[in-house]
C-alpha cells in the first residue's frame, strides 16, 4: 500500500471516530432524562470515543498530515 492511501484512510478512519464522539456526546442529552447510571455510561462511551479519536489525531500529526477543525 503507498503511503497516500494510506494516509488517506486513516484520514478517513479519524473522521469517522470523530463524527462518532461527536455523536456519543449528543447521546449524553437524551441519556439526560433516563438518570444519572444513564448518564454516567454516555459519558465513558464518549470518553473512550474521544481518546480514539485523539490517537488517530496523533498518528496523523506523526506522518505531518494535520486537519483543522
Amino acid at each position: 500500500m503507498n503511503p497516500s492511501v494510506a494516509h488517506a484512510e486513516l484520514i478517513a478512519t479519524f473522521k469517522r471516530a470523530q463524527a462518532d464522539a461527536a455523536h456519543k456526546f449528543g447521546l449524553i442529552k437524551a441519556a439526560a432524562q433516563k438518570g444519572p447510571k444513564a448518564v454516567q455510561a454516555a459519558t465513558e462511551t464518549a470518553a473512550k470515543a474521544t481518546k480514539r479519536s485523539d490517537s488517530y489525531a496523533k498518528k496523523l500529526d506523526i506522518l505531518g498530515v494535520s486537519l483543522k477543525d
